[in-house]
């Protein structure tokens, strides 16, 4: 990137037809959660993503928990933005036809020191208006949770807590943000621009441009480095942190109802035992600090380390199969808080740092940024006759599409995927361009034999849908090993 905040050298001065109100730079959760609020605000809306699709950056990977709050810094931002979209979620994802797992949580004591800590945490909960908490020693909490061990000294009970698709839900904020007017370009890594004290001119590797009166970064893991770049300054630092998951077998999941949490460290909020939407029960994530922004490879010492803790926590899960592992970066700073800066004489704002709690508090930052928006730039007219997509369920706890007639054909068993959700993920709004994307739009490929028995029917299925068709990709990686 190439830093450049000053004149453009463009002579004729561009229409208003050729100027975005605002472009977002980044397609995690957080940028889709701003481009849908701009969009119904009535802003022309540009989202710049530099991966083929959305949440290919740090939002495909996260625990899917909705969080009250309970235990965020009194007074943050970070608060602030979870509280509000806590709320914000709660008001439309029936609107959107997206799925919630009213799993309630406890956050364990398994020490005699976590246990004398655990007043402090209903203390900060009902600080933070969470005023729904309670203390439970250990019978009650075993009345609860018969699985778990009775190591268990006791616990915080937060009922408010839930668990939500991870995936489903920032696509349902872009697909309403496109249908309402915004426009997405993938593949457009932005690589320079200039600003002329009205717009800012936005280029691209491919050469591509566009032009935006104002910016908004929510580049994640280069959110820093693109603040330098474009500004010439940065006033935060992007520290990397990875985080690795355990998936465990559909079985398990009997073995737990609610959220289990950690009493919190220092550094992390540390590692989650829950159920997931998609039927599994999800062991993790680990903190690991490192310096590379893209690798986030999974290591065996670690997953073993992983699987130990929650044996001693959940005794029934020894022996259980293990579905998947994975790994996600979190884009951490070198503060704890989130890293927002604006820069009115650029027509600039920044969202940084936005770690674990970004799929909660996406919704409540997009609306607390277009607050600060209004303060520097002229004035919108807000849509009034807003479109609302119906988004396909893949949660288990709900109707499936192979529940319904005329599906055709079972493509993936272990997931029972139809042959008709991938074909009306195809003919989206947003449709994936690679097996990744398909996966997140469907749940193909995620189940107990990880595509072993299902690619050669999906090669097929999507043949010349896909920048690289599956059956090349597939080949290539059967060279590569």
């Amino acid at each position: 990137m190439s830093s450049a905040v000053k004149p453009s050298n463009n002579a004729t001065k561009l229409n208003d037809h050729q100027v975005f109100d605002v472009a977002v730079i980044g397609g995690g959760v957080v940028g889709c959660a701003l481009a849908r609020r701009f969009v119904l605000e009535g802003a022309r809306v540009v989202l710049l993503e530099k991966g083929t699709d959305i949440l290919s950056g740090a939002s495909k990977a996260n625990s899917a928990i909705l969080h009250t709050g309970f235990d965020a810094p009194a007074g943050s931002l970070e608060l602030e933005c979870m509280q509000a979209g806590y709320r914000e979620y709660l008001q439309i994802f029936r609107g959107f036809e997206l799925p919630i797992l009213k799993t309630t949580a406890f956050v364990v004591a398994w020490t005699p020191e976590q246990l004398a800590r655990l007043p402090d945490i209903e203390r900060q909960a009902r600080q933070n208006n969470v005023d729904t908490v309670q203390m439970i020693d250990a019978a009650q909490l075993r009345k609860h949770e018969p699985h778990l061990s009775h190591s268990a000294l006791g616990a915080v009970f937060i009922p408010g807590e839930f668990v939500i698709d991870p995936w489903s839900s920032p696509l349902a904020y872009l697909t309403q943000a496109v249908i309402n007017g915004a426009q997405v370009r993938f593949g457009y890594a932005v690589t320079s621009g200039q600003f002329d004290g009205d717009t800012w001119l936005l280029n691209s590797a491919n050469q591509e441009t566009v032009n935006a009166r104002f910016v908004i970064n929510c580049a994640g893991l280069y959110g820093d480095q693109l603040d330098k770049a474009l500004l010439g300054q940065t006033e935060f630092q992007i520290k990397p942190r990875k985080g690795q998951f355990v998936v465990y077998d559909k079985a398990a999941s009997a073995l737990l109802k609610a959220i289990i949490l950690p009493v919190p460290a220092e550094r992390t909020k540390g590692v989650v035992l829950t159920r997931t939407v998609f039927g599994n029960l999800l062991l993790g994530p680990t903190a690991e600090e490192q310096e590379d922004r893209e690798l986030a490879s999974v290591s065996h010492l670690e997953l073993e380390s992983l699987k130990a803790q929650a044996e001693a926590m959940l005794p029934g899960l020894k022996g259980m199969p293990v579905t998947a592992t994975y790994a996600g970066l979190r884009p951490a700073s070198e503060k704890k808080q989130y890293r927002v800066f604006e820069y009115a004489q650029q027509n600039w704002i920044t969202a940084g740092g936005i770690r674990s709690t970004g799929l909660t508090a996406s919704l409540g930052l997009a609306s607390h940024i277009f607050k600060r928006y209004q303060k520097m730039a002229k004035p919108l007219v807000a849509l009034t006759s807003i479109k609302i997509p119906k988004m396909q369920n893949l949660a288990e706890h709900a109707r499936r599409d192979w529940m319904q007639a005329g599906y055709e054909e079972i493509v993936c068993h272990c997931e029972m995927v139809t042959k008709r959700e991938i074909d009306k993920a195809f003919s989206s709004v947003l449709p994936p361009t690679d097996l990744a994307g398909l996966k997140r739009r469907t749940r193909v490929t995620m189940g107990r034999c990880q595509s072993f028995y299902c690619s050669a029917r999906l090669a097929e299925l999507t043949r010349g849908r896909f920048n690289q068709d599956l059956a090349v990709k597939l080949k290539g990686e059967d060279h590569a090993s």
